[in-house]
C-alpha cells in the first residue's frame, strides 16, 4: 500500500505521514528533507541555489539515509533554500528515481511532499491532499521554531509562507497541486490527534472502498 501525502509548508503532512507510517507499519520518506538537503550541498560548497546545474549535481550526490540525522536541514532558512532549488527541473529529475524506489519496496510506503499523488506515485491506493490556512500554519512553524530555541518573527514567518506558497504552486515542474483522486483535509481548527483520527478515517474509508 502506498500512501501519497501532498500540501503546502506547515500543514502537518509530516506528522501525518509519520503516524499513519507508524500505524500502517510502513516505512516513511519526508521528500522535503530531500530538497533541503540538495540545497544545503549546493551552500556547502559555495554555490548559488539558482544555479541549477550545481543544484543537479548535488540532488544526484544525496545520501538519503544521513539526511534525517541532520537537525539544520529542519530549519526556517534551509525550509526557504529548498524551496528555491526545488523548482529546478533538473533537481526535481535527479530526485524522481530515488522517490520511486523508495515508494515501491515491498509492502508499500508512506510519502509526504508536493508532488506525491501527481507526479511520483500517481497510482497511490491512497492520497491526501493536506492544508490549512496561512495564518494557521505561520503561528504553528513560530511554535515550532521557538521550541527549538530558534528565532520567530511572526509576521515575517507568515510572508515566508506565503511567499512558499505561490513559488511551490507556480513553479512550472511539479507544482504543488491537488491530485483529482486526492482526498482533501483541512487542519486549520484541528489539534495533532484531532488532525490524525481524520486523517485514518479518510485513508480507512478509501481502503474500504477499494475491497
Amino acid at each position: 500500500m502506498i500512501i501519497a501525502i501532498d500540501g503546502p509548508a506547515a500543514s502537518g503532512k509530516g506528522t501525518l505521514a509519520r503516524r499513519l507510517a507508524a500505524h500502517y507499519g510502513l516505512p516513511h520518506l519526508d521528500t522535503g528533507l530531500l530538497y533541503r538537503g540538495t540545497a544545503a550541498a549546493v551552500l556547502a560548497s559555495g554555490g548559488r541555489l539558482e544555479d541549477e546545474a550545481a543544484a543537479a549535481r548535488a540532488a544526484s550526490g544525496l545520501d538519503p539515509a544521513r539526511l534525517g540525522e541532520d537537525e539544520s536541514l529542519r530549519g526556517r532558512p534551509m525550509g526557504e533554500a529548498a524551496s528555491v532549488v526545488a523548482a529546478h527541473p533538473a533537481v526535481r529529475a535527479a530526485l524522481l528515481d530515488l522517490q520511486r524506489a523508495f515508494a515501491a519496496q515491498p509492502g508499500g510506503a508512506v510519502l509526504d511532499g508536493r508532488d506525491i499523488g501527481t507526479v511520483i506515485c500517481p497510482d497511490a491506493q491512497v492520497k491526501l491532499f493536506v492544508t490549512a490556512s496561512p495564518e494557521e500554519r505561520a503561528r504553528r512553524r513560530t511554535r515550532e521554531l521557538d521550541g527549538r530555541g530558534e528565532p520567530a518573527d511572526p509576521a515575517a514567518i507568515l510572508e515566508d509562507i506565503r511567499r512558499r506558497d505561490e513559488r511551490d504552486s507556480a513553479r512550472s515542474a511539479a507544482p504543488l497541486l491537488k491530485a483529482d483522486d486526492a482526498l482533501m483535509l483541512d487542519t486549520t481548527t484541528l489539534g495533532v490527534e484531532q488532525s490524525f483520527l481524520a486523517a485514518l478515517a479518510l485513508v480507512e474509508a478509501k481502503l474500504r472502498g477499494r475491497a
